[in-house]
């Protein structure tokens, strides 16, 4: 197994150089050589294994002997070390919540794996690491939490000012040490247009390794196929439908590498907010990105996904082929707005934005199924105002508030972040 740039103008790596790369140089993304097909041990006994035997075997061929056996097992176990529930909301639909981690949203899971692995791999080296990452709202707080304190490890978080809520603001901003936080005036797409240079640079590359802690490197996208085994493991359905609220679409592409492995999914639903870019995709074939629209579902402020690269390498390109096992919607603010209303008056449950988006699309395709619930509705400031009642707040975000923000305020410019960079080296 190794890991070729999307691009294919880069050298191939193996996991742990494409960990501490994050990306490759051509600016493409990595890729593993094959798809490992599931073990009959997995395929079998799904139900009987535990959560953290279960990652430990759906990730050990993409590690590929680059951090030995107990070592991935310990990873996994503290990993995975969290409720993930699948919860009913209604006949028709049930919610597999991704947020009980630390920072509340499906993010920690990948960023906790990831941080263990590079703190093991960044061990063999002389060089210190620094870790970049572009966020739209809970990528940059569970990256944050998940790289607190870790020796030799800096990390530099970029988000839109004024782009992301209260509650993901001060996860971003109020832990300091080594963790660099960086409010951008721009959007979600100009962080990401400043980070993946920065990962690129052959002079910075000399002096530090950089990385990146989005769903750009293999280490924070791989562990994102755990839990669609979990909520295989837990549902009731043979072949469940599975609706993902989709920004950057990373989650989604994880989710049908799981599936090309041979995890059992019927078939999957995209289902993307007014930044719909993926959706026009699957109507017409033309891939044109626009300026990106701002929404209640703010992590979904993407204009153009990086993931969706993955996506269409594992389907050659093929359109057609892709269409047989994933849709696409598009839900507006209005449609968001009313079903958070409609679900919470019919049946107690709240959703957060993004999972009234999935729920939206779960609900009019007509399919039963499981939408993913990517974060506490406690995040975002819009759900108390659309439903008139204010989500409950976890213990652990509830003194957020009382703590200093630590941030710095930057232009959209590239340069004045690369000088930024260059003083932590």
């Amino acid at each position: 197994m190794y890991y070729f740039s999307t691009n294919k103008r880069s050298p191939h790596v193996g996991f742990a150089q494409a960990v501490l790369n994050g990306q490759p140089a051509d600016r493409g993304l990595y890729f593993p050589s094959q798809i490992p097909h599931i073990s009959r041990n997995l395929a079998t006994g799904l139900k009987k294994l535990s959560n953290a035997e279960i990652a430990f075997e759906v990730i050990r061929p993409y590690v590929n002997g680059d951090i030995a056996d107990d070592d991935l097992l310990e990873i996994c176990a503290e990993t995975v070390d969290l409720e993930i529930p699948l919860i009913t909301i209604d006949e028709k639909i049930t919610a597999l919540e991704l947020f009980h981690g630390p920072t509340l949203a499906f993010k920690d899971i990948g960023a906790r794996f990831m941080s263990r692995c590079l703190g093991r791999v960044s061990r063999r080296q002389s060089r210190k690491t620094i870790v970049i990452a572009a966020t739209s709202g809970d990528t940059g707080g569970a990256v944050a939490a998940g790289f607190h304190n870790v020796d030799g490890v800096e990390v530099i978080i970029l988000y839109p000012k004024g782009r992301v809520s209260r509650i993901q603001e001060l996860q971003l901003t109020t832990l300091g040490g080594n963790v660099t936080t960086l409010e951008l005036h721009g959007t979600f797409d100009d962080c990401q247009a400043i980070a993946k240079p920065l990962l690129a640079d052959d002079t910075l590359s000399t002096q530090v390794h950089l990385t990146s802690a989005n769903s750009i490197n293999v280490a924070r996208w791989l562990p994102q196929q755990f839990y669609y085994f979990f909520a295989v493991k837990m549902s009731e359905d043979k072949d469940p439908t599975i609706c993902v609220p989709s920004g950057n679409f990373g989650n989604l592409a994880a989710g049908i590498l799981a599936e090309r492995a041979g995890l059992r999914i019927g078939h999957f639903i995209a289902a993307s907010n007014a930044n719909d870019v993926v959706p026009r995709w699957f109507e017409s074939g033309q891939y044109q990105p626009r300026d990106t629209i701002e929404t209640l579902s703010n992590a979904m402020d993407v204009a153009a996904p990086s993931n969706f690269v993955r996506i269409l390498e594992m389907f050659g390109g093929d359109r057609k082929e892709l269409k047989k096992i994933v849709s696409a919607d598009r839900v507006s603010d209005e449609e968001t707005a009313a079903t958070m209303i409609e679900v919470y008056e019919r049946t107690g449950y709240v959703l957060d934005p993004h999972g009234a988006v999935a729920y939206k699309a779960l609900n009019d395709s007509g399919r039963k199924g499981i939408i993913l619930e990517t974060a506490h509705p406690c995040k975002f400031d819009s759900v108390g105002e659309i439903l008139g009642v204010e989500p409950d707040v976890p213990v652990s975000v509830r003194d957020l508030g009382s703590n200093k923000k630590v941030s710095i305020e930057v232009p959209n410019d590239h340069h004045l972040v690369r000088e930024i960079v260059m003083q932590k080296i």
